[in-house]
């Protein structure tokens, strides 16, 4: 059987999933030059695949344009007779070559230059992804067992080879505590690079998990009294010279005066832009007290239900605590797209820096046992409890709208609530089944 190579230029969505157009490898050059077609209303499919009101109706013309770097490309061949993986990142455009406002990859490479531009640093910084196997007639054995590592060794060996092929770092791939429950890290990386391998974690998982006819979900929570699957993101700062600039062993809990700026600015603003890192219907199903989340905007120190966790480090003599150091946004899960989690986060702390905010004292205790009161005097605030409520506080926030051109707020307030229309009339376990569908 004759067959000619294609590869396919993506983009991550406001739904979270990877979409794109394939053309023929041999038009490489010409598409790196000119992108593919693409569609403004594309922006407007759900993850349920419908589509909903959108501000552009039938009009307008895009370039998805294939990103030139080669660590923005994938190549893998599983060496089991199936067709490579190939594909690569690219960034929406207009057809003048101006950044469509809608781009999420292109609003957090301008995220990023906006950090370079008025702190001198660069983000490092990690993903952590959890997700679950749906077979259910497995032994996947105790939380972090040997039996579940032994029963998902060939996936976790195949997959981790996938992931090195694509360019991705993998630190471990480990059986997590939740039923069916896995988890995967990578190595931190510079900018931009850090969401494009979220993205590649996440493919390469799937194409994984689809050779093995292993099926697999990234769905925030399966049913309303279930773990949850979130995703953790480890974040530091270099300098010019690349040398740490998170680490001050005489500021708060470890922090440089850059860092706790930072950090104040997400804990400030967390409760409009959880609309962005925590996008689900079901996500605020797992955004509560006592699941091992986050539903407060208060910074931790060895507690992982604080949104942001300074992380110890290893105290030997022969480790660099500053180059170990950093700190772990833990409010976030996989129906966002990286691109647009590492954007909220990173314009947040900008504003927390550029208006020298401070946080509150990093939390060792259960505050879900504080009242109201109490916990406004101390300058925490509990987390929305439903996507229609931070989609309102979204809404309603113009600080936090100020930092997107127009329309993307519009297009995204649109988006998700028509993906809350989809599930209208669905009991919470139907629609947990439909979540755990398309994730």
């Amino acid at each position: 059987m004759n067959r000619e190579d294609i590869v396919m230029v993506c983009c991550s969505d406001l739904s979270g999933h990877v979409k794109g157009k394939s053309f023929p490898l041999r038009d490489m050059d010409k598409r790196r030059d000119r992108g593919i077609g693409w569609v403004p209303t594309n922006a407007q499919i759900t993850a349920f695949n419908s589509i909903v009101d959108s501000p552009f109706g039938a009009l307008g013309d895009l370039l998805l344009v294939p990103d030139p770097d080669p660590a923005a490309e994938v190549c893998v061949d599983f060496g089991d007779g199936s067709p490579s993986e190939h594909f690569m990142m690219g960034n929406i455009l207009y057809t003048d070559g101006s950044p469509w406002e809608c781009c999420l990859r292109g609003i957090a490479q301008q995220a990023l230059t906006d950090l370079k531009t008025q702190t001198g640093l660069d983000l490092f910084s990690a993903f952590e992804l959890e997700f679950q196997f749906l077979k259910d007639d497995v032994d996947y054995g105790p939380g972090f067992g040997l039996t579940g590592f032994r029963e998902k060794k060939l996936f976790g060996e195949t997959y981790v080879a996938a992931l090195r092929a694509a360019g991705v770092d993998p630190d471990s791939f480990l059986k997590e505590w939740g039923e069916q429950q896995y988890e995967v890290t990578m190595h931190p990386q510079l900018g931009i690079k850090s969401a494009d391998h979220a993205v590649f974690m996440r493919e390469m998982a799937r194409a994984t998990a689809q050779r093995l006819s292993d099926p697999i979900t990234f769905t925030p929570v399966r049913a309303p009294d279930a773990v949850g699957n979130g995703v953790h993101i480890h974040m530091s700062f270099l300098d010019a010279d690349s040398k740490p600039a998170t680490y001050d062993p005489d500021g708060l809990g470890g922090l440089s005066k850059v860092a706790r700026h930072f950090i104040a600015g997400i804990l400030q603003h967390l409760a409009t832009i959880v609309a962005f890192t925590a996008p689900s219907a079901v996500s605020y199903t797992r955004l509560t007290p006592h699941r091992w989340s986050a539903a407060y905007n208060n910074l931790g120190y060895r507690d992982r239900e604080a949104s942001v966790r300074i992380c110890p480090v290893a105290d030997i003599a022969s480790l660099d605590v500053a180059r170990q150091f950093n700190f772990e946004f833990r409010a976030g899960d996989s129906s966002a797209s990286p691109y647009l989690q590492l954007a909220a986060i990173v314009l947040a702390g900008l504003d927390g820096v550029r208006n020298q905010m401070e946080p509150s004292a990093a939390t060792e205790e259960d505050l879900s046992t504080l009242s109201e009161s109490a916990l406004s005097a101390r300058g925490y605030l509990r987390l929305p409890t439903s996507l229609d409520a931070a989609l309102t506080r979204l809404e309603g926030d113009e600080t936090v709208r100020s930092w997107f051109r127009d329309p993307f707020i519009e297009v995204y307030l649109k988006h998700k609530r028509g993906e809350l229309e989809f599930l209208e009339g669905k009991s919470p376990d139907e629609i947990c089944q439909a979540y755990e569908a398309v994730y």
